[in-house]
């Protein structure tokens, strides 16, 4: 068993970064839910409330690691341009799509969506970070502001849907492939 050293940092973007940060979107919610349930009285400890911090942090930093990844190193790939001649466009995910109108709609629609709506993910969650640890007990007193950053918690989930499914349907139509060949597995 093997795969392709794009292959890989493929899968780390989109299943590694990109779906680790989906799974931490619930406890966000959570966590800056538990505001409004506890009332002044949150958190309940100092040690809850600087894990409550760091679980934060974490989300945002795993937007930004999707994002960035994502922007800076499967995208140069995915737009890398053929030499003169090249019939063969396999490697070269964008132009194959655009190469049938049967497939360019992924990339003017997919594309297009996936490569700026993913910037609003990292953007709005380091936003909710950054007031959830500024304010912390204050957002139970706060309802607006508590109910803007859960917004902004639910925008993030929605840009990451978007882009994490066109991602996953250009990968489909258009895989981003090449680089060293990785072992993962062999059979004896």
């Amino acid at each position: 068993m093997e795969i392709s050293f794009r292959d890989m940092i493929t899968v780390l973007h989109g299943m590694g970064f990109g779906a680790l940060f989906m799974l931490a979107f619930s406890g966000a919610i959570g966590v800056i839910y538990a505001t409004a349930v506890a009332g002044p009285q949150w958190p309940s400890s100092q040690r809850n409330n600087s894990m409550f911090r760091f679980y934060l942090i974490s989300v945002a930093a795993l937007a930004w690691l999707a994002t960035l990844s994502g922007a800076y190193v499967v995208y140069p790939w995915y737009r890398a341009v053929p030499p003169a001649g090249t019939t063969d466009l396999s490697a070269y995910p964008r132009l194959l799509l655009l190469s049938s109108p049967l497939t360019a709609g992924w990339h003017d629609l997919g594309m297009e969506w996936k490569e700026h709506i993913a910037w609003f993910t990292p953007i709005a969650m380091t936003m909710v970070a950054y007031v959830f640890i500024k304010y912390g007990p204050q957002l139970a007193l706060h309802r607006q502001m508590r109910n803007a950053i859960l917004t902004f918690t639910a925008v993030a989930f929605f840009a990451t849907a978007v882009a994490g499914a066109f991602g996953a349907f250009l990968n489909k139509y258009a895989p981003v492939r090449g680089g060293p060949e990785i072992i993962l597995f062999q059979d004896k």
